[in-house]
């Protein structure tokens, strides 16, 4: 699993996470294990595994570190 920190959080159900490089990793409230999208703060480190959807990269089974 890959770790980074939630960057963003938006009203809609989705966020960004920073994995150390220049684009971040987009991530959808469909993709939390174990966590509510409302639990979430930015600043947050999270596990993640790395998948690809429909518009590019995302994370996926997003857990809290």
């Amino acid at each position: 699993m890959a770790e980074g920190t939630i960057k963003r959080l938006t009203d809609k159900g989705f966020g960004f996470i920073d994995v150390g490089s220049k684009k971040d990793l987009f991530f959808h409230s469909s993709n939390l294990d174990g966590v509510r999208y409302e639990e979430l703060r930015e600043g947050q480190r999270v596990t993640f595994d790395e998948g690809h959807g429909p518009k590019g990269p995302r994370a996926e089974n997003v857990k809290l570190a």
